[in-house]
């Protein structure tokens, strides 16, 4: 079998029909297509999971019916030898990546599409296959806009969710020549330039923040991780130039507040999430852990979808929660819900454990992120004890 293209058969790369089909899908969008059939090929995989974002499920059958069409192309099986579930449960980020349900319907390869790769392939329980989904788009707009809001000495850095960061590096040379002083900021493990909306990298140097993309989610993050940098948001979509505002002091102002409460608190819950991979057990041992080094009564409650009546059912029983899903869920909705709901970082605050920080973390994937987020790696020394389910 001879390939060409990354390990992507002469079938797949010179089928006309193949090739015609895939105008069903946009142009500018890169779904990958040709190496997740040779992905299927290499597998010999029968039952394929998809799974994206909402705003690509209006993809999801073209792409269903092509990787059906011609998952046998290449690698000698028959027409029908492949066949694909969709996943249409709601999915935030790669953290909701659905390994799990996956493999509990029998699949042999799960298709990931529009995000990054937070959780490592070697940890999921099926093999799995991350597209970004690259949207490219005409940024000679963006460059103009530029020009006309910075002057050529002002020191700039460029972020973006991963759908359009290769073009921030498509555009940085021709940027240099304009702005000499441009960089675009990483916090490992995430792609230089990328943005999530709990994990930014900490900028220095700067003197404004350029992102692109269509919202502004993951941008709060880097306003919350950059106070002092101000920020703008490009939208390839609109060709909107913007300049962003984050209430920051009444954010900080609300979590101490609930942090306060928090430690009158004589019951925790501690939520693990179960959207997916949202919800870490070992950030959950580490809390675990805390809560009886302090002699605090919690109990574990698994929760998908975090909401105001959910928690409401446990009005009598719990004090205040500490939720390990989304630290947006907390930063961004905390106040909506009649009790405390800390994040793993303000947790860690109100017991004592640690200082509360000025600059407010936004850590949570960050390889060099504190005792609070995914990648922190414990001192050998430490033990992580038995986790409780009861009071």
């Amino acid at each position: 079998m001879s390939t060409t293209l990354r390990g992507v058969p002469d079938e797949l790369i010179r089928n006309e029909e193949l090739a015609q089909d895939l105008k069903a899908l946009p142009g500018n969008y890169n779904f990958e297509v040709l190496k997740t059939l040779a992905r299927i090929g290499q597998l010999k995989a029968r039952r394929v999971a998809l799974q994206m974002p909402e705003g690509l499920l209006i993809y999801a059958c073209t792409i269903a019916d092509i990787l059906v069409k011609y998952g046998g192309v290449g690698n000698g099986r028959p027409h029908g030898a492949v066949e694909c579930v969709i996943m249409g449960d709601v999915t935030y980020g790669a953290c909701c990546i659905d390994d799990l349900s996956a493999r509990a319907l029998g699949c042999d390869l799960v298709v990931h599409y529009g995000h990054s790769c937070l959780l490592p392939v070697q940890h999921c329980e099926v093999p799995i296959l991350y597209v970004f989904v690259s949207i490219a788009f005409d940024y000679k707009h963006l460059v103009a806009s530029m020009q006309l809001q910075f002057k050529s000495d002002s020191r700039l850095a460029l972020v973006a969710t991963i759908q359009f960061v290769s073009v921030l590096h498509q555009i940085r040379a021709e940027l240099t020549s304009l702005f000499p002083s441009i960089q675009v900021p990483q916090a490992r493990p995430l792609s230089p330039g990328e943005l999530l909306g709990c994990t930014a990298p900490n900028i220095q140097d700067c003197d404004a923040l350029v992102y692109v993309a269509d919202g502004r989610f993951h941008l709060e993050a880097s306003m919350i991780a950059n106070p002092g940098i101000p920020a703008f948001r490009y939208d390839p979509y609109s060709k909107s130039f913007t300049h962003e505002k984050y209430s920051l002091e009444e954010m900080k102002s609300s979590r101490l507040a609930a942090i306060e409460q928090s430690k009158q608190a004589s019951k925790f819950g501690v939520i693990l999430g179960t959207l997916g991979r949202q919800g870490s057990v070992a950030i959950l041992r580490r809390v675990a852990s805390l809560m009886e080094s302090k002699q605090k009564p919690y109990v574990v409650v698994l929760i998908s979808e975090l909401s105001p009546p959910r928690l409401s059912l446990f009005e009598e029983s719990v004090d205040a929660w500490v939720q390990i899903a989304c630290p947006r869920l907390s930063i961004d909705w905390g106040s909506h819900f009649t009790k405390p709901l800390l994040t793993t970082y303000e947790c860690m605050v109100a017991l004592g454990h640690v200082a509360w920080r000025d600059r407010y973390p936004m850590d949570y994937y960050a390889r060099s992120g504190g005792e609070w987020s995914n990648y922190y790696k414990a001192p050998d020394k430490e033990t992580s004890p038995e986790i409780s389910l009861t009071w």
